[in-house]
């Protein structure tokens, strides 16, 4: 799997990415940055790439610092299919939006997740199709950020 690592960028914000076959959701993060929240959901464009496009565009105009996409592995922690195309999609995204690193964080099970909560909150059927991509991806990047700032009080004295 290719890691497109630079260091870490400090303040600003985040993207998260949810690449499905159908949708791509996206989330956008505060500058500190703590917290994600709903942003997009666009038409996946597999064989023209315009939704990888439009993505880059994202990130120029919120000034993103970072970009984060989820990473489907198995319940096992194997990589399939999902994960090959998820890879594929943060290789073209990073050949766009470079110098901007795109990371990858585990993402098992947050389409459900997202789904659950969505029923939670009475959001269902073609309402809840309509948004659970972005609600996903809130989750992802929600728990890159929480993870980070587990990472940053560890390393503190």
């Amino acid at each position: 799997m290719t890691e497109h690592r630079q260091a870490e960028p400090g303040p600003g914000r985040r993207i998260g990415v949810d690449v499905g076959q159908v949708r791509v959701g996206v989330a956008l993060s505060d500058p500190a940055p703590m917290l994600a929240t709903p942003l997009e959901t666009l038409p996946r464009d597999a064989e023209g790439g315009s939704d990888v496009k439009k993505l880059a565009a994202l990130v120029a105009e919120h000034e993103v610092v970072e970009v984060v996409i989820g990473m489907p592995k198995t319940l096992g922690g194997r990589h399939g299919s999902s994960a090959e195309i998820a890879q594929g999609y943060g290789d073209a995204l990073a050949e766009l939006i470079a110098p901007v690193p795109v990371r990858f964080h585990d993402e098992r099970l947050t389409t459900v997740t997202a789904s659950r909560k969505l029923s939670k909150r009475g959001v269902k059927g073609k309402k809840q199709r309509a948004v659970v991509d972005q609600a996903a991806a809130v989750e992802i990047l929600q728990a890159f950020l929480d993870g980070r700032g587990q990472k940053t009080r560890e390393e503190l004295p």
